[in-house]
């Protein structure tokens, strides 16, 4: 049974990544670079730091007023929960994504749905806000007019696709719940980590560096990730090289098409409910050519690490390092 809840996530997770390729819902659009700034821009200009109310200006550029510092929260998404534990904040936060597993108190939390928002729970925990996403905000845009129509004030977060508007998430988050401090905290440790990679990565030769394709989903539907995404930018700063880096976004590619791409290293992110998934990538058929395979060079590292825009993004940059170039990263 574990195994197809699993599962369920997983599916659910390529959903994810197909809504941000469809018009008008996508969440790479959506929360662009150039969208973050504006949207920081603007709430910097309303008001002094930690002062309420706090006028914001969401990623579905709804004008949001937080009228004094929130006692009960509600994240309809893992990444916002996380970031919401990480400041501290296990007291205050009263509903998490059906799909929350991270930290254990997350588990302990009452759930508000997953894809589908229950908003009769919602309502009924009376949160002083909910903190919603840009990845999903399209296909609920019904439920969060319900609970915005309820009085309760609903913040839009950018679906971040960069270590940068990471980092904006996170202050911004930290300013809605008045831990501007501890979000600072978090966002230089995170930079700090990562420098930290980086100059490791820089001992890397040219010559050196590895080609690398990364599975987010196993056969039969194969997505992997290029321009545009965390995966890409994780390779990036480990000094490999994305072998479908001149594609954009999350989408899906065909067994002959990897293997024309002759990747050096393949990783799969799909292991905590996949048995095997490094056995099934060098038992696949016509694959005997791939150079990964014919050296063994598949791993598996953990997806909520890797395609997760929180505070634990810098472990999965770490994870990728250590499986690619174990011997520069692995102590």
């Amino acid at each position: 049974m574990e195994h197809l809840w699993r599962k369920l996530l997983a599916v659910l997770f390529v959903i994810g990544l197909l809504a941000g390729c469809a018009s008008g819902g996508n969440e790479e659009a959506e929360s662009s670079d150039d969208q973050s700034e504006q949207t920081t821009e603007e709430n910097e200009t309303s008001g002094d730091e930690g002062s309420f109310p706090l006028i914001l200006t969401d990623a579905m550029d709804n004008e949001v007023t937080i009228e004094e510092e929130p006692d009960q929260i509600i994240s309809t998404i893992p990444s916002n929960g996380e970031i919401l534990f990480a400041l501290g904040l296990n007291e205050e936060v009263v509903g998490v994504s059906d799909f929350a597993n991270y930290p254990e108190e997350a588990a302990k939390k009452e759930k508000i749905g997953g894809q589908d928002l229950n908003v009769e729970k919602i309502l009924s925990l009376e949160p002083d806000v909910v903190l919603a996403h840009a990845s999903g905000a399209h296909t609920s845009q019904e439920a969060l007019q319900q609970i915005r129509d309820a009085g309760i004030a609903v913040y839009v977060v950018q679906d971040a696709s960069s270590f940068d508007t990471v980092y904006e998430t996170i202050a911004t988050i930290g300013d809605i719940t008045a831990t501007s401090e501890k979000a600072s905290d978090i966002v230089s440790g995170m930079q700090n980590d990562l420098k930290a990679v980086e100059e490791k990565a820089a001992a890397i030769a040219e010559e050196d560096k590895k080609d690398v394709f990364v599975e987010v989903s196993p056969e039969p539907e194969i997505y992997t990730g290029g321009q545009g995404t965390f995966l890409n930018e994780m390779l990036a700063v480990i000094q490999a090289e994305n072998v479908v880096g001149d594609q954009e976004g999350w989408f899906k590619m065909n067994n002959e098409a990897i293997v024309e791409l002759q990747p050096e290293v393949i990783i799969t992110t799909y292991g905590y409910y996949t048995e095997d998934p490094q056995g099934s990538v060098l038992s696949r058929d016509g694959w005997d050519t791939v150079p990964a395979v014919e050296d063994e060079q598949v791993y598996d590292v953990h997806s909520d690490l890797v395609t997760r825009p929180g505070p634990r993004l810098v472990e999965g940059v770490q994870e990728l390092a250590e499986a690619v170039y174990p011997d520069v990263f692995s102590e």
